[in-house]
């Protein structure tokens, strides 16, 4: 049996035509007298197909992604054909059938693939691609990752894992946790399709994910804040006991606005990131999640009151770990009940200590660039549109005092 040739046939199962008319392009693999018959999981138009050589007829779209699959799956069989065939020991079509099935199920990984695109543009750089625009992948590829491990548990995801339910979740992930805004996830999402597209024509994915899914472009306009008027009504709401929730986030929402720290770092912070300088003040210092730049914030009363409110020494954290769906729920409620006139989210809080709490009181634009952990000036030159009296005098002499300090209280 082993030395037998192999014959695979591609044909229409023109019996099952679905509602769009479209038949099923099935297989059949001969080794001696053995067959096996196997789905290419595609369809075709009856009258474009071309019987003879198995293959759609035409260069449209359609044609050319079917044929391409159509061609990536006969190399699958045969590569399953060769392997069977370079062991001692018979075998017949359906081993063939077999390990080509089990093959194409166990490479269909979207990290891995997304590593081999990356690969790819990287060999192109200085030809039809800037050095500067692979960054932009290999972000996608960090935080995809990220999503897969906290949301899956897992290190990377088959294809066939995927639903088209996953773009949105990871958008969600992306927004709210990471903190990018929609116009950064418009790039991210164009990347993932883009690796799908190519997995869907290498017959490595059953279906083209996220064809449909329409992703809002977003713009990069100035960052809506909190006006002093809003952040007050904020801060006078009260809570009977059985919101106890809804009162922790907005504390944890008022927190954000006095340091400018994201969601996702707000989470992590623990008394390891508290300093004090050589007059006593109280200071917080951490790497940013999203950029791992480093942030240095000189804490206002306001920020240690809450600190101090929040303490618990059966907590490691500094704060209440609250889910970020259900933050965003607060939010919303609170919104609501302080009569806020535009919606806002956890990253509002972040804009609000660049503009109301450190610009508008002249802290210089140098220095609220470093506490905001913006890689350059020109991130945070979006904030500047005021800039009355200082707050801080003399601001930046105290960062380089930050610098190897360890916490004492």
């Amino acid at each position: 049996m082993k030395t037998e040739k192999m014959k695979v046939l591609l044909y229409l199962k023109k019996s099952s035509l679905d509602k769009s008319g479209k038949a099923p392009i099935m297989g059949r693999i001969t080794i001696g007298r053995s067959i096996a018959q196997f789905s290419c999981k595609l369809s075709c138009n009856p009258n474009l197909w071309n019987p003879r050589e198995s293959r759609v007829d035409g260069k449209s779209r359609e044609a050319v992604e079917i044929n391409g699959r159509l061609e990536s799956l006969l190399l699958s069989v045969q590569s399953a054909y060769q392997s069977l065939f370079s062991k001692d020991g018979s075998f017949d079509a359906t081993d063939v059938k077999e390990l080509f099935q089990g093959s194409v199920q166990t490479r269909c990984m979207l990290i891995e693939r997304l590593d081999m695109l990356i690969k790819e543009k990287e060999s192109h750089i200085g030809v039809d691609i800037k050095k500067e625009s692979l960054s932009s992948y290999h972000s996608t590829r960090n935080r995809l990752q990220e999503f897969i491990q906290k949301r899956y548990r897992a290190s990377d995801l088959a294809f066939s894992q995927l639903t088209e339910n996953f773009i949105y979740e990871f958008r969600q992930y992306y927004l709210g946790v990471c903190g990018f805004q929609e116009s950064s996830f418009f790039a991210v999402a164009s990347h993932l399709k883009t690796v799908c597209r190519l997995a869907y024509r290498e017959g490595i994915a059953d279906t083209l994910l996220f064809d449909k899914a329409h992703i809002e472009r977003g713009d990069k306009k100035a960052p809506k804040a909190l006006d002093r008027k809003a952040l007050e009504k904020l801060k006078a709401l009260r809570f009977d006991d059985l919101e106890e929730e809804l009162a922790t986030a907005r504390d944890i929402f008022l927190f954000a606005c006095y340091t400018g720290a994201a969601y996702c770092d707000l989470m992590e912070l623990n008394k390891s990131h508290l300093v004090r300088d050589d007059e006593g003040s109280l200071w917080m210092k951490f790497n940013r999640h999203k950029t791992g730049v480093l942030c240095r914030i000189k804490l206002l009363p306001e920020a240690i009151s809450l600190i101090e409110k929040f303490h618990n020494d059966e907590r490691e954290t500094l704060l209440p770990h609250v889910k970020y769906k259900n933050y965003q729920t607060c939010l919303k409620a609170l919104r609501l009940r302080a009569s806020i006139p535009f919606p806002f989210t956890t990253h509002t809080a972040r804009h609000t200590f660049a503009t109301l709490i450190t610009l508008e009181q002249g802290v210089p634009i140098e220095t609220v660039s470093k506490m905001l952990g913006h890689t350059s000036v020109s991130m945070t030159e979006r904030y500047a549109k005021v800039t009355p009296p200082k707050l801080f005098e003399e601001f930046d002499c105290f960062l380089s005092f930050t610098e190897d300090m360890q916490l004492v209280i």
